[in-house]
């Protein structure tokens, strides 16, 4: 056999061996701000996908296929969302994705998911029009605008009995709609704001609304909208002497919320919702645990991730890596998770939510409540 002959046999076995490996992976998209003022979300969303599939393909992978995880960074920019969906289905072949972080990016990066086939796990997208729109490939395994907006208005109402409520929210697709669910609850249960105004996302002077907030005399001030706005606001509510009640929503999960509020002594009682204490789940535990051994604490969505990776790690393997038969498989079919086991209704949405009240303390950290 001739030299020639020799090297192009190993070629073409090298190429076939290639093909296999490639084979082998399941390409998932991680997707989120991952850079920018929001960063800090991506990063909860990225190290709890990446340790969950760590531990998946440390336990035999995907049906004997290794996860292979692509980061995507949608800056929290719809535009830019819709670039990254459209890269991580035509180039990366992508066959489900974690994410997205802010509910913006998710709903027009969602159909493009649709229209691809891909099933999308959202860990922390609560806007109600993600899951209402009835796309059969979308999942969130964190509850609603409209479940943790009733619970704040109930808390506000019924154990605060605050009588004079300001509404302040950012104008975005999820702070907006927050603020609009809490701001519904709250005149059905009987109670109407004394303010209702929206700022813009990036402003970090607030003293002129500020003002605008005390002249009404508010007891609660409730903001709909992320932390990188929320710490500002907070600070220059103190700085102007309002003892008014700050409360928010789960945008505000972040230990970046007392860095950009200029220190814990800012956000001391500020309240919030958000699910239950995550990791207070037994079946999370061991995982917690892994992750503070490796030096990271896992703070607000880092499980909520993790948990989506099992849930489409888990409808992959009952249908071969099919994903718009896992889409199916998870309409019909519970998960065990390291939050417990979770089911979905026809929408894609949690059959049971648990919002609760949280509070931040002197040091900087936040409690549950209830």
């Amino acid at each position: 056999m001739s030299n020639a002959v020799i090297r192009k046999t190993l070629i073409s076995i090298a190429v076939a061996g290639a093909a296999t490996l490639a084979q082998a992976e399941v390409v998932i998209g991680v997707a989120g701000p991952h850079t920018g003022a929001y960063a800090a979300f991506g990063e909860q969303l990225w190290k709890g996908a990446e340790q969950a599939a760590k531990d998946i393909n440390a336990a035999g992978g995907i049906d004997g296929e290794m996860i292979k995880l692509v980061k995507a960074d949608d800056a929290c920019e719809p535009k830019q969302a819709v670039s990254v969906a459209n890269r991580l289905v035509d180039s990366d072949d992508a066959i489900a994705v974690i994410g997205h972080f802010c509910s913006s990016s998710t709903q027009p990066a969602s159909n493009i998911y649709a229209e691809a086939g891909v099933l999308m796990v959202t860990p922390a997208s609560t806007n109600p029009t993600i899951t209402d729109r009835g796309l059969p490939n979308v999942f969130r395994v964190c509850g609603r605008d409209d479940q943790q907006g009733q619970v704040a208005a109930s808390y506000i109402v019924d154990t605060l009995k605050a009588k004079r409520v300001a509404i302040i929210h950012d104008k975005d697709t999820y702070g907006k709609g927050l603020a609009d669910a809490m701001k519904l609850s709250l005149n059905n249960k009987g109670s109407t704001e004394v303010m209702y105004e929206g700022l813009t996302r990036g402003e970090k002077d607030f003293n002129a609304l500020v003002t605008k907030i005390r002249s009404v005399n508010a007891d609660v001030l409730y903001f709909g909208g992320l932390h990188s706005e929320a710490g500002p606001l907070v600070r220059q509510l103190r700085e102007q002497g309002s003892k008014a009640i700050f409360m928010s929503g789960d945008g505000i999960v972040s230990d970046e919320f007392v860095t950009v509020a200029g220190g814990p002594q800012y956000v001391d009682g500020v309240m919030m919702t958000f699910g239950a204490d995550p990791m207070s789940y037994p079946a999370g535990k061991s995982v917690v645990k892994e992750f503070q051994a490796n030096g990271y604490e896992p703070e607000g969505y880092t499980l909520y991730s993790y948990t989506a990776m099992q849930v489409t790690a888990a409808a992959l393997s009952h249908t071969n890596l099919d994903p718009i038969k896992a889409a199916e498989w998870l309409h019909a079919n519970s998960v065990d998770t390291v939050m417990g086991k979770k089911s979905f209704d026809e929408k894609g949405d949690l059959t049971v939510s648990d919002y609760v009240m949280y509070e931040w303390n002197d040091k900087g950290k936040y409690i549950q409540q209830n």
